[in-house]
């Protein structure tokens, strides 16, 4: 998901699960590319056909998008991220590298977010304090603080599962298992985590809110 919209949803006063998972179009989107890999994968093993289909099945996508004159970001988010996995594999000559980039990106975001906890500076309220303009003001108030500590850990504990799960699927080589368990976990995963990230966070600012200051008496 484009961070754009993961921050409009964070800054919203209600949480739109289907905008959240990229409504219908942009699930399938970012989930086709996937299927089709361990479909060609079960059917014809290698890497070649895997990959090549993939790749071809996300330029289709974007193709259809650049046509009807729809926004693309997503759809080119999803490419990118097909076409990182596609060179790894075929530089590797192993379809296994298709999953090697996201493993590297999920410990990279892991070890960030937990790097921002230990320093006091959750990226969580980091986050929110360029979306609610509030810079970090948050810091001062030691509430807010443990929300965002609390939110950031939520969100680390969702990279951590992946890995978690994920890499011993790649390193045993099961890479049909590793391909469906990864659709599952990522936008529906990503959607959930974003849900409860937004339910610690949604009341930290307006706790915070200036006061009107009392009347003085004559």
């Amino acid at each position: 998901m484009p961070e754009g919209k993961a921050a409009r949803l964070l800054s919203g006063d209600t949480f739109d699960l289907h905008a959240a998972i990229g409504g219908w179009r942009g699930f399938v989107e970012s989930s086709l590319p996937g299927i089709v890999f361990v479909v060609a994968y079960l059917v014809w093993g290698g890497f070649r056909v895997p990959v090549l289909a993939a790749a071809g099945v996300m330029v289709v996508l974007v193709g259809v998008r650049l046509i009807q004159r729809t926004p693309v970001t997503q759809a080119l988010a999803g490419a990118a991220g097909v076409a990182i996995g596609a060179i790894w594999a075929w530089r590797s000559g192993d379809a296994a590298g298709y999953f090697e980039p996201g493993m590297w990106v999920n410990a990279a975001y892991l070890a960030g977010i937990l790097i921002s906890m230990l320093v006091g500076w959750p990226a969580v309220g980091i986050v929110m304090g360029l979306i609610r303009g509030d810079g970090t003001a948050w810091r001062e108030h030691p509430s807010e603080r443990r929300r965002y500590q609390l939110a950031s850990g939520v969100l680390a504990a969702m990279f951590a599962l992946r890995l978690a799960v994920q890499l011993p699927l790649l390193l045993a080589d099961q890479l049909a298992v590793l391909g469906t368990v990864k659709l599952a976990m990522g936008v529906p995963l990503f959607a959930l985590t974003l849900w409860g990230v937004w339910l610690l966070s949604r009341d930290a600012a307006p706790a915070r809110a200036p006061q009107d200051p009392p009347p003085t008496t004559r």
